[in-house]
């Protein structure tokens, strides 16, 4: 396959994952509902989604024959984890409690501009001074909406949406560095099995002892067997593939698929003012991608310790 066609399958896998990903937000609140009306704790969703996925990677490593994991992956492995499986779900989990998916899918905006800065900056890429400019004017977008909805300005589930945005990129980025080594199928599998340690005994610990309603049960299903597995399956090949800075732009439709989901799903109205800021932060990531950067790819080698 040439470069430009790898590219090519690169986004195209980028942008499944990103409409897997797209729902995440509305199934997360469903899984663990609004403050007024609690669900599925918190820690639970986190760490159960997690678990139960991993268990499922150790039947897929065992059917698919995959060989033994090296050692020099592990860190790399562990920089997705604290991520991508307890970082992210968690922030994200706490701060639908306060706030509902459709302000959490206008701060979202901000996970293609994060990746692309975690990506420049550990793959040793240097995008030019207007796409720096760019994410700054992102940023301001959403601190601006954010502050308007909430009518005493920015609050903790806000900080919280920021922490979720950020552990998402660090471990979308530590996870597309080990997939030029091994297969995105074995990454995602790789990183939940070595979080089994943890999740597992959280998960077990933190089982809801309230009965909850169903829907709650979907939501906790979707993010167990979409969010956290299969979805990554695509991402992961998508990055590696494409390149991290170049495919992680196609998370631009991410917020606004989401904000479309959270209509049938949750039935929140969307409000002009949502859209128009989704819009605008939707469009600067955009305008920042167009701008002349170097986007050579530094391959960070894992250590050769077997």
């Amino acid at each position: 396959m040439t470069k430009k066609s790898d590219e090519t399958l690169g986004l195209w896998l980028g942008l499944i994952g990103v409409a897997i990903f797209a729902m995440t937000l509305p199934m997360t609140r469903l899984a663990v509902g609004p403050g007024s009306a609690p669900q599925l704790p918190p820690l639970f969703v986190t760490a159960g989604r997690a678990a139960f996925s991993g268990l499922l990677s150790i039947i897929y490593l065992w059917l698919t024959g995959a060989p033994r994991l090296k050692r020099q992956y592990v860190p790399g492995l562990l920089v997705a984890a604290m991520g991508s499986v307890v970082g992210f779900p968690l922030f994200l989990g706490l701060a639908l409690r306060q706030v509902d998916a459709m302000h959490a899918a206008v701060v979202s905006g901000l996970l293609p501009l994060g990746t692309a800065i975690v990506g420049a900056i550990y793959f040793r890429q240097r995008p030019a001074f207007s796409f720096w400019f760019c994410a700054v004017l992102g940023c301001a977008l959403v601190i601006a909406y954010a502050a308007l909805m909430s009518h005493s300005g920015l609050t903790i589930a806000d900080g919280l949406l920021f922490l979720a945005m950020m552990s998402a990129s660090i471990g979308y980025v530590g996870g597309a560095n080990v997939a030029r080594f091994i297969s995105a199928e074995q990454v995602i599998c790789w990183v939940l099995v070595i979080s089994l340690p943890l999740t597992l005994p959280v998960t077990i610990a933190s089982w809801p002892q309230a009965e909850v309603h169903y829907s709650a049960w979907i939501g906790f299903t979707y993010v167990t067997l979409f969010s956290m597995w299969i979805g990554f399956f695509a991402w992961y090949r998508g990055l590696a593939l494409g390149g991290t800075v170049r495919v992680s732009q196609v998370q631009l439709v991410q917020p606004f698929l989401a904000l479309l989901f959270c209509v049938p799903v949750l039935g929140e109205r969307l409000e002009p003012v949502t859209v128009l800021f989704s819009l605008a932060v939707i469009a600067v990531v955009f305008i920042g991608k167009r701008m002349p950067a170097d986007t050579k790819t530094h391959v960070v080698q894992p250590s050769k310790a077997e």
